[in-house]
């Protein structure tokens, strides 16, 4: 049994690279349908389960010293790429289709929440709460979520559940339905023509850079991303604090703003920041899945269904959305999966429309970056009253 905490953090570590290693060499459709990132949570879960590390002082202080610090600093690079003035080329009706997705995600959360209250526990709306964040945006804003709200680990464990098995079902549905899409856009009363136009415009450089140019950017960014996550965290402390809008919310928020104002600067240049903040990100998901174990998962089915009937609403109202504001197939599609997916599913549905389409699906994915956080939080609000 591991008990330090530099073995325990290289145990992490070690099965996330092998998993991303073996994800690079095999062409296996396991990873197609089921996120590494995914995989890696239930791999780390059963280690847990097996009991490979103890939860002495020494790996707990560890692990709440490494998952405090280290989550500001991956929301910050991870919105460097959310430029508001590339985002803006978009359009407007795009852009109001992924607010009305996530608008329609919001309310599948509360209506599902209510149906379900009665078999649920007292403190499951922090789980939906997280749940909520990671499908207005993606993983990163669950686990920011997670931050805030102060939700044990061992109800992540539901979250991560619904997350990677209804999320599959949700991506397998959008790509069955794209040889529809003309019957649908048919239906509603409108065409995608526009959207090649929209791609190029969005066209991104690709940019090389020396060995030596790469490994100062990356300096650069992983030390300015430590340091804005010591800063924020400290302004934070320093600012009132309530039960629902505690100091790691406040730690979020000012991240969150700090993140949206890098990215458009100079700073969103260097190359790196996706890289860096992806490694983060798996750190982060295996530090919540080593304090967890799937004994305490027991409650899974109703989880899994529950994420099944939010789908549901939410697809039906993306449907009237559609109707109503003449959304085509490909726009309703990416605006669903840059909430429910973000940057990991996006651009995938929007490549099996056209490869052109790619800058679309990306930069919808990064709004969601933007807004995620604060609409999981709304929407926990909501329904920790409603509990």
């Amino acid at each position: 049994m591991i008990t330090s905490a530099f073995a325990f953090f290289t145990v992490l570590l070690a099965v996330a690279g092998g998993l991303k290693c073996i994800e690079y060499k095999s062409d296996s459709k396991l990873f197609k349908t089921l996120p590494v990132i995914v995989i890696l949570y239930f791999v780390i879960i059963l280690l847990s389960t097996l009991g490979l590390w103890s939860k002495s002082a020494e790996i707990t202080s560890a692990y709440s010293s490494l998952k405090t610090n280290i989550l500001p600093a991956m929301i910050f690079l991870m919105l460097l790429k959310a430029d508001l003035r590339q985002i803006k080329k978009l359009g407007g009706k795009i852009v109001l289709a992924f607010f009305s997705a996530s608008v329609s995600i919001g309310v599948a959360f509360v209506v599902a929440f209510m149906i379900f209250l009665p078999s649920l526990e007292p403190d499951s709306w922090k789980t939906f709460a997280a749940l909520s964040g990671s499908w207005m945006g993606g993983m990163g804003n669950m686990a920011a979520i997670q931050l805030a709200l102060d939700v044990p680990d061992s109800r992540m464990g539901y979250t991560l559940i619904i997350d990677s098995i209804d999320y599959a079902l949700w991506v397998m549905l959008l790509l069955a339905l794209v040889p529809h899409a003309k019957l649908f856009d048919r239906w509603v009363g409108t065409n995608s023509e526009k959207l090649d136009t929209v791609a190029q415009s969005l066209s991104e450089e690709q940019t090389t850079e020396s060995s030596s140019e790469l490994t100062t950017a990356l300096l650069i960014l992983l030390s300015l991303s430590l340091l804005v996550s010591v800063v924020t965290q400290s302004i934070a402390s320093m600012l009132p604090a309530s039960t629902f809008f505690s100091e790691t919310t406040w730690t979020v928020l000012i991240v969150t703003v700090l993140g949206v104002l890098a990215a458009m600067t100079p700073i969103s240049k260097l190359q790196g920041s996706e890289a860096i903040s992806t490694i983060m990100l798996y750190i982060i998901i295996a530090l919540i899945a080593s304090r967890a174990n799937f004994y305490e998962l027991t409650e899974a089915p109703l989880y899994i269904f529950m994420g099944m009937v939010i789908l549901f609403i939410h697809g039906l109202l993306m449907v009237l959305f559609a109707k109503l504001f003449k959304f085509d197939l490909f726009t309703c599609g990416i605006a669903s999966l840059a909430n429910i997916g973000g940057v990991a599913s996006a651009p995938i549905l929007a490549a099996a429309y056209s490869r052109a389409l790619i800058p679309v699906g990306v930069l919808m994915a990064l709004i969601g970056y933007i807004v995620g956080t604060a609409g999981g939080l709304l929407v926990g609000k909501i329904l920790s009253m409603l509990a």
